[in-house]
């Protein structure tokens, strides 16, 4: 079953890149990239469809002509921005002020200091990644450190919007915990074991999402539309609260210079609420001995991100960690459910691992995976909020009357409904003889996750079976977490984190991890 999403979306003016995870097509004009290769088959019954978001507009100062710091910031062509003259920008709500950025109007001389401040807070404070290029990085910490790929100064947001993709977040928290039930062939492994625990009418009785809903903003409507919402191994809680203290860092010592005031960075805990939420998880789960368990990959260069996650478990709360580097560990279920892991007890399975095929390379993950879903520890998340993350169940929910059979309060409904971009089945003749005409109008997404899987341009033709013949673009991310212990929703807040994501608009792919996208925080206007 296949998805298509497109409409006349644009690039809005408070944007600075774009991170875009996930399987759907979206509506995209940046220029095609000519040494882009699709090297495996594609399965059109695996996509979905949706408008490119990303549309002409002013281009943003890169700089290519700092060439010898480009690439200490992640990227070639890093924005670096600054605010000159301040317009204001009619919306549904009302009338605000947005700030345009231009680089060109920072002194080069203040830059290089900047970005030299920049990489020695990045070295004090944690925000690093494993170096790709040293063999051993992203299984030994402590090799091959570099400093994460981020942007030197904040993306201008309307605040409004950061307020309303805050007020949301619970909401699509609430859906994703009564959207669990209801499926399309998806995942054949996932639907597998999901099958099984409906047919033992298995009860998650403790059921804890960490979630992250990422948007862009529509320039031609004004609207904040949601790009996708993830479920599991939501990334960078850990580094993203880490690429805010570095803004406001340098904005303390630069702002008067260019006009920036750090007041304007909103507070980032998402770090902190995160642990919060698998803590309170390990309460309701009542059995103090009881351990949580990481599952990561065997090799993973964001390790970082994970582990400041897991420090600030082990400072904050009486509970040890147990980490799986894969799904292949010796388990054991006792009679009532509990699961054992090397004769120990499990309290919370917490998964940075299971989004990807690699992750499964055997019927041994699978199986493991069976286990922990049929056991009585806490999954985060479970198979079926993994699904429910996925394209497909996004595309269906966009259609007309489908919230309403998960949602009744008509005021929230209006709230997430207003959220959906173009989001369409592949199933649907109309869109794709237009998604053929106008490739680059939309993005095609398969179902997978982790970033650096989308289609575009003449890619899309291309797959979906006709073969046919510089600018800086971002995504707000909005992390949140949902805990529900049999009918009591112990949590479902979300308006203290975020993550946003920035990239040029010439490379097409988004994913900071798969190497497109640089991190980033907001200036609220």
């Amino acid at each position: 079953m296949g998805v298509i999403h497109s409409s006349p979306l644009s690039l809005s003016p408070f944007t600075t890149a774009i991170r875009i995870t996930g399987s759907s097509v979206f509506p995209y004009t940046s220029k095609a990239n000519p040494e882009r290769v699709i090297n495996s088959p594609f399965n059109h019954t695996d996509n979905i469809c949706l408008p490119n978001l990303l549309k002409p507009t002013k281009k943003f100062g890169s700089f290519s002509h700092f060439s010898h710091i480009s690439t200490c910031l992640g990227s070639k062509t890093v924005p670096f921005k600054c605010f000159g003259k301040v317009r204001e920008m009619e919306t549904q709500e009302g009338i605000f002020q947005k700030t345009l950025i231009d680089f060109h109007g920072i002194d080069e001389e203040l830059i290089q200091k900047m970005v030299y401040d920049a990489l020695v807070w990045c070295s004090l404070h944690g925000l690093v990644v494993g170096d790709k290029s040293v063999q051993r990085s992203g299984k030994v910490p402590g090799v091959g450190l570099v400093h994460a790929p981020f942007a030197l100064l904040p993306m201008a947001f309307p605040e409004i919007h950061w307020n309303l993709a805050c007020e949301v977040a619970p909401i699509f928290n609430e859906l994703i915990d009564r959207n669990k039930r209801k499926w399309m062939p998806l995942h054949r492994g996932l639907l597998d074991i999901h099958s099984k625990m409906l047919e033992i009418n298995k009860k998650e009785e403790i059921r804890l999402g960490l979630h992250r809903s990422d948007y862009m903003l529509d320039e031609k409507t004004k609207l904040l539309l949601q790009i996708e919402l993830n479920t599991i191994s939501s990334s960078f809680a850990g580094l993203s609260c880490r690429v805010s203290e570095l803004h406001r860092s340098l904005l303390n010592s630069y702002g008067e210079h260019i006009g920036l005031d750090p007041r304007r960075i909103p507070g980032n805990a998402s770090v902190d609420k995160f642990a919060e939420a698998l803590a309170k998880a390990w309460t309701e789960y009542n059995r103090p001995r009881a351990l949580v368990m990481v599952v990561v990959q065997p090799e993973e260069h964001n390790m970082y991100d994970q582990h400041w996650l897991c420090a600030e478990l082990k400072d904050r709360y009486p509970f040890n960690l147990l980490y799986s580097l894969s799904c292949v560990e010796l388990w054991e279920i006792l009679p009532d459910g509990t699961l054992l892991v090397g004769g120990q007890e499990i309290s919370v399975v917490y998964f940075r691992a299971g989004y990807a095929p690699t992750d499964y390379p055997s019927e041994a993950e699978w199986r493991a995976r069976l286990l922990m879903e049929q056991s009585s520890a806490v999954k985060c998340p479970s198979i079926s909020y993994q699904l429910a993350g996925t394209k497909k169940i996004q595309q269906e929910l966009a259609k007309p009357n489908m919230l309403e059979r998960f949602l009744d309060n008509k005021e929230d409904i209006a709230k997430l409904r207003k959220c959906f971009a173009g989001l369409w089945s592949l199933e649907d003749s109309d869109i794709i003889k237009k998604a053929i005409e106008r490739p680059e109008l939309f993005v095609m997404k398969p179902q997978r996750e982790g970033g650096g899987n989308n289609i575009y341009n003449d890619d899309v033709r291309t797959n979906l079976g006709i073969c046919h013949k510089d600018h800086a673009v971002s995504e707000l991310g909005v992390y949140g977490a949902y805990l529900r212990n049999k009918e009591k929703v112990i949590s479902k807040r979300a308006v203290w984190m975020l993550e946003c994501g920035t990239k040029v608009s010439s490379s097409n792919e988004g994913g900071v991890a798969a190497g497109f996208a640089v991190l980033d925080s907001i200036y609220l206007n």
